[in-house]
């Protein structure tokens, strides 16, 4: 053979190497597993950064002030809407910094679900902004520090367009109007296909959580049920223009826990993904995902699961590993709680908004008699909590932490 052939065929070789490298640069799937870049099954284990770009009322100490809008109406009607903007900025900043990440990756976690609010992707008004590129320059200062410590995103739309669940955890209106209005089924497609030609090369993302907790159980399953897969299938049709490399993760109806909704998988990268709280520890409780899983020969895993005492978190925990099903528990942290990774101090003084929040509010009158004696001392409590929730301040709840199987 000749030494230009001989050229030849090891650029040939050469060539088709890394294009395999290439191949193996995002997180894949093979059957029933999770494949990570090493070519070998990923279990999944990490939290979700709850409370940040969708803040929960129930994290803020609230009871019926539930949703991001009211959590921001209730403020600004205490602090103003300037302060109140100024207010949002700095929590955004705060909640989440590269010191939370590096503490992360420090546990033994692998994967980070990341939620957020579509409005972050739209000029319309939240939390004080109108700019559209905001859940960008959150986004990218996330990756940023992600592919720091190689801790993998999932990014998970808790709120879409219209409100897909119905409750406040889709910051809507009381209704999943999603899935009978066109023209937010095309908003939530063309903000997927914008994140996914954004990020459509970068590895450290490791797949998208079309919609989160879809159709809650008080609204009639038979008439929006069979509306759901439609939807997914659009939304990933439009990604994969633009998009080929990552997951895609699909949760099920009422609260994601309803599989019967699925029929056959339609693209080679799906994930199926489940959310269950306060069970007990049984087998039965994941049965029929395990079923589903052998049924489809795909990959299923749990998005959300937590909020309990240590020991049920060890026992659910082991419960999943023992079926292989990878994890994100809820949520990474929270103010006066053990019940998460982490936790902050309440700020003094703090129980006046809460107080505040508790009060009649549903007219003018109201809020006016309703109104905080003393509006600096609520001001300073909130200034506080931007402090607090620092990572610095925070403390971790080694039970918790231990009962995951992490390191504290």
């Amino acid at each position: 053979m000749n030494k230009p052939l001989i050229r030849l065929c090891f650029l040939l070789i050469a060539f088709g190497f890394f294009k395999v490298e290439a191949q193996q640069k995002f997180i894949g799937v093979s059957g029933k597993e999770i494949i990570g870049t090493d070519g070998k099954p990923m279990l999944l284990k990490g939290t979700n950064l709850g409370n940040w770009m969708v803040p929960e009322g129930y994290m803020f100490k609230f009871k019926d002030v539930s949703s991001p809008k009211l959590i921001n109406e209730a403020i600004t009607e205490v602090i103003g809407p300037d302060a109140a903007k100024d207010f949002w900025q700095k929590y955004l900043d705060n909640y989440i910094t590269e010191g939370d990440i590096r503490y992360l990756k420090s546990t033994g976690m692998n994967s980070i679900r990341v939620p957020f609010n579509y409005r972050l992707f739209t000029n319309e008004t939240y939390l004080g902004s109108t700019d559209e590129n905001r859940g960008f320059i959150l986004l990218d200062k996330l990756i940023k520090w992600s592919k720091k410590e190689n801790i993998y995103l999932i990014l998970d739309m808790h709120c879409a367009p219209g409100g897909q669940t119905g409750d406040n955890i889709d910051d809507g209106f009381g209704y999943p109007f999603l899935f009978e209005n066109e023209q937010s089924q095309q908003l939530t497609i063309s903000i997927w296909k914008k994140i996914a030609d954004r990020y459509k090369n970068e590895p450290i993302i490791m797949g998208y959580d079309l919609l989160n907790e879809p159709i809650a159980h008080y609204f009639d399953a038979s008439k929006l049920n069979p509306l759901l897969e439609p939807l997914y299938k659009k939304i990933t049709k439009e990604i994969r223009t633009v998009d080929k490399n990552h997951l895609i993760f699909l949760g099920g109806a009422q609260w994601d826990g309803n599989f019967s909704v699925f029929g056959t998988p339609f693209d080679q990268k799906l994930v199926y993904t489940f959310h269950t709280y306060w069970t007990e520890v049984k087998q039965e409780v994941i049965q029929k995902y395990v079923d589903f899983r052998d049924k489809n020969n795909v990959p299923i895993y749990i998005g959300e699961t937590g909020e309990n005492k240590d020991e049920w978190i060890k026992g659910f925990r082991e419960l999943l590993e023992k079926n292989n099903i990878g994890w994100n528990y809820w949520p990474y942290k929270k103010m006066d709680a053990k019940s998460s990774i982490s936790q902050f101090p309440q700020p003094a003084n703090y129980d006046q908004l809460i107080e505040y929040t508790q009060k009649p509010r549903t007219t003018f009158e109201e809020i006016r008699k309703a109104a905080p004696a003393n509006r600096q001392q609520i001001k300073q409590a909130l200034e506080e909590l931007l402090k607090n929730c620092r990572f610095e301040n925070s403390t971790p709840n080694k039970g918790y932490v231990t009962g995951l199987g992490l390191k504290v």
